[in-house]
Parts: structure tokens; sequence; C-alpha cells
């Protein structure tokens, strides 16, 4: 800008890349787009997995839309809002995540006709809204109650959630599984069940196939007992916590200690022996024959215990330390004075077995397990890791299925009673509003459209038959894809609960109107994931692999 015929002036820094209007619009809609069709293809259960090979050469093979999206290294900062819409997904249901980013994509592509047609974005956003709360509304009628303890039920919304996963050959065991591990760790508070997934212990060991995953009512701590001398055995373990080194102790201050003739240093050195022996007898004086110590453990302690068989273990994580706590009701005690009995926690069985190469310890049969196992096996390395995905899922849904009670149908069902009902609702608003709403109701149906296609079925055709069959009230009709038909998805237990529907339309729909709001994109000149002005294109010293500047 010349002001006066006199110098310009420069208001955004040199190199700033700008765009706006409809350009800045039609390029956020497209990278969002660029990540919904990234992940489509695994949609349902005849989806495909995606590999993925990072810089390092490391390999990830998965199904799950939130890992996929983990993984990719996503530049275009319109995309990375994209990828947030599936974390929340991700930490909200724990399932339902490609769905989430697939309608986004979708709602933005309706959008972006309706911009072409003159429509400002501000009353497509108006109409999204709108749209939402009656899907919202639809959906709460939708709902079905889940009684309390029907864990015929809970089993289905575990066996649906993991239909699209690799662990869908075995989802049976492990559908059982999943359901005894949630209704175990539940508690009552204040009239309302809470599920702490957190819990909840998955340990992975490859070797032995998919059906040898296994529940365990306790702890598996993934370490071996630290002196060979120790039983490998106990029953009716009295189990102690402690938070404490059992060594000698350093001195704070900076102190010497001299030393004339050598039989004061043989003296220095019983001490110091007799110290190490107190803290066994402190131990053993609690009545503890187990002892799970968080921190390092001296080889003469070790000696000691191993001569009063203590089973011990050392330096276990701080995490385990609390399920432990839990599962066996022991106190974790920082200060080895204050153990007494009462500290102690119960367990009917501690031993140490060998699973593969690695030797572990089994906490088990505890009275009343706060907090249970379950021990992973598959194959190899990428079945045990894609097994594991799966299963948080199912433990995310049934645990959302048991606090809230409520479930709806899957394959599409509730998306088509959603977009019919959208349809009807449309005119009774009027106006442009009318356009958007009509355009989410178009958009909702990509669900059904996506698992037909996946599933090798003609869309259009599976599209029409499937409306005809709502219009002639079937409301919990969806996409069968397995015979290929319109099916009652309930009467085939294709179900899930009411949280995911409702993240998926709540989080699809704010994104979308977000990125649809933003009509300027001012990107500074390091903004494109490079390095920061003046920095070696390595980053400081190289030392960042290339590529994984821009990973999240």
């Amino acid at each position: 800008m010349m002001a006066g015929g006199q110098q310009p002036i420069i208001v955004l820094r040199e190199g700033t890349k700008r765009e706006r209007g409809k350009g800045a619009q039609s390029n956020n809609i497209m990278a969002a787009r660029a990540i919904s069709d990234a992940v489509k293809s695994t949609l349902g259960p005849k989806g495909m997995d995606k590999m993925l090979v990072d810089s390092m050469g490391d390999v990830v093979i998965t199904n799950d839309g939130a890992t996929i999206l983990k993984e990719i290294d996503v530049e275009h900062p319109a995309a990375k809002m994209v990828v947030e819409v599936a974390k929340s997904q991700d930490e909200e249901c724990g399932d339902g995540t490609t769905s989430a980013v697939v309608l986004t994509g979708e709602l933005l592509k309706y959008a972006g006709e309706l911009l072409e047609q003159n429509i400002h974005p501000t009353v497509i956003c108006g109409g999204y809204k709108l749209a939402s709360q009656k899907a919202k509304e639809v959906l709460n009628k939708l709902a079905i109650t889940i009684k309390p303890g029907d864990k015929k039920t809970l089993r289905n919304i575990a066996m649906t959630s993991m239909a699209s996963k690799g662990a869908s050959s075995s989802k049976e065991i492990l559908a059982d599984i999943v359901v005894d591990a949630v209704t175990s760790v539940a508690e009552k508070i204040g009239g309302k069940t809470v599920v702490d997934l957190d819990n909840i212990q998955i340990q992975k060991k490859q070797g032995g196939g998919i059906a040898n995953t296994e529940i365990i009512e306790g702890i598996i701590l993934d370490k071996e007992r630290v002196h060979e001398g120790m039983p490998k055995h106990i029953k009716n373990a009295k189990v102690a916590l402690i938070n404490v080194a059992l060594e000698v102790k350093k001195t704070e201050v900076d102190a010497r200690i001299q030393i004339q003739d050598p039989t004061q240093l043989q003296a220095f050195l019983d001490e110091e022996e007799g110290m190490l022996r107190k803290m066994v007898e402190k131990v053993k004086k609690s009545g503890a024959n187990v002892l799970i110590c968080q921190k390092g453990i001296d080889d003469i302690v070790q000696h000691f215990l191993a001569k009063e068989a203590i089973y011990t273990v050392r330096r276990a994580k701080k995490s385990d330390m609390e399920k432990l706590s839990k599962a066996t009701g022991a106190k974790i005690v920082a200060n080895l004075d204050g153990l007494t009995a009462k500290d102690l926690g119960h367990a009917g069985n501690v031993e140490e077995t060998k699973i593969g190469d690695d030797k572990m310890t089994f906490v088990t049969d505890c009275k009343n397990p706060k907090a249970v196992s379950i021990l992973i096996r598959g194959t190899t390395e990428h079945v045990v890791d894609e097994l594991e995905r799966g299963l948080h899922d199912a433990l995310s849904v049934v645990k959302v299925a048991i606090e809230d009670g409520k479930m709806t149908a899957g394959g599409g069902a509730v998306a088509i009673a959603i977009s019919m009902a959208l349809r009807d609702y449309a005119p009774s608003i009027g106006g442009r509003e009318q356009m958007a709403i009509e355009a989410f109701a178009n958009a909702i149906e990509i669900i059904p459209k996506t698992l037909s296609e996946n599933a090798g079925l003609d869309p259009i055709d599976m599209m029409l038959e499937i409306r005809s069959a709502h219009k002639k009230g079937k409301k919990y009709a969806g996409i069968n894809v397995l015979d290929g038909k319109v099916d009652d998805m309930l009467k085939n237990n294709v179900i899930e609960p009411l949280r995911v529907s409702m993240q998926e339309i709540e989080a699809s729909s704010e994104a979308a109107t977000m990125i649809l709001r933003i009509d300027d994109v001012i990107a500074s000149k390091g903004g494109g994931g490079g390095p920061p002005a003046g920095m070696p294109p390595g980053g400081m010293g190289g030392g960042m692999p290339p590529g994984m500047d821009g990973m999240m």
C-alpha cells in the first residue's frame, strides 16, 4: 500500500502466505475431505486395513480410524482439525472414530456445493446446528434401554464393535472376556454406575493363538522374582506394597567417612549389613510373604528375603502398584517403619509363570477384585497390537453402555432414520437454512452408503431398499453386510451405545461448522511445518528424523 507517494507499508511479514474468501474455503474443504477419504475404506465389517510405515521403518497395521490418523503425518491445518474429531471421539466413546471423520468430510462436501450457490457460510452453519439438534432428538427417541446386568446385550455390543477389527475372527471369546472385565470393575457411586478403564490392565505377549487370550481376576506383572532362592508359588499370599528403596541410604549432605585401620572397615560393612537386615525383619514382622516394591532392592536384601522365603518383585510400575492395591486391598506404604499387618493385601495365589520367553508374576484369586487383567495372546506382534486396539474399543463401548444404559441399532439404521426425519423437518424451517438441513440429511447417509460400498454391494440399490424399509415403519432396518441385504439390525444383534452416535453427530457438525466459518488463512513463513527461519533443515543439530517435524 502506498501512502501519499511514500514508502509502502508492510503489514504482514515477508513470506507470509494468505488465502481468502472462496479459495480459502475450498482449500480447507478439500483438505478435510482428503482425510475422510483416507479412512473411508476401513468402515464396517467388510472394511480393509491400512499399513502405516513411519520414517524409522516401524510398521502399524490397523483398521482403527483414530490410530490411522494419529500415525500419519498431517500438514494442512484444516486437516489437523479433522484429526482432532477422531481424537475426541476416541476419548469420549472409544469407537466410531471412522464414522465421525467420514461424516465430517461429507458434511463439508455438501456445504461446498451450497457455497457454490452463493449461500452464506453462516446460514449453512445455522442449518447444520438445527439439523444436529433434531438428529439428537431422533436418536433419543430411537434409543432402547439396557437393563442392568443384561450381559447378553453387552456381549452383542462388544461383538458389534469388534466385527470391523482384526479381532473379528474370535469375537465371541473376546466379547465374553470384555464383558467380564468391565462388569467386575464397575462401581456404584452415588446411585450412578461408573467404570474406570484404568482398572483393567492389558498385558500383551506374542506366541500362542488369539484363543489363548484370557482374563485374570487379579494383576499380571511383567516382572520376575528378584532371587532364584525365593519360592515360585505362594498360596494365601499376604501382599505388602512398598514405595521405598530397600538399599543403604545415601546421605543428603556431602559427608566423608575416614577409616584408619581395616577392623574399622569391617565394622562399617557389618553396620551396613545390619541396617539392611533390619529392613527385611520389618517386612517379616508384618507377616507379609509377598513383597512388591516400586523402587530398587539391594543384593544383600534380596539374599535375606530369599532366606525368609518372601516372594519379591522390584521396580514395579506405579500404575501396576495402584491396580495391585485395588485388586488385593493392600495399602501402598512409603515408610517401612509404618508397615503393619493392617496394610497387607490378600491374594489366593502369587506365582511366577513363563509365557513365551518371559517370566511374569501372576497375582490371582483376589476376593473382590476391583482391578482385573487381560492377557492378550496372538501369533505375531502386529496381530497382538491390533487385538489390543480392538479390545480397547470394545471395553470402551461396553463401559459407555453400562454407564448410560442406552443403545441404538447399528448398520446405518439410525443414519437413515435421522436423514428421513430431517427431510420432513426441513420445510418447517423454510428459508435458506432448509437447504442446509437437507444437505445434512444427504450427508448422514454416507454411513450406510460406505458400509455397502465396502461390502461390494451396489450403494444406490441398497439406499433405495433401506429407505423403503424405513418408510414401511421398520425403524431398525440397516444394511446386513454379511448377507448383502437390508435387515432388522436388532434381530441381528448389531447394536451400539447411544453415546457413540450422539458424539459422532456432535463432533462432526461442530468441526464442519468451524472449518466453514474460515474465510482467511494467514500462514507465516514457518507455518508450513518446515524449520523456522535461520535454522538448518535438520532442526537442532539434525537430531529429528526426516518427516517427523510435522508428526502430531
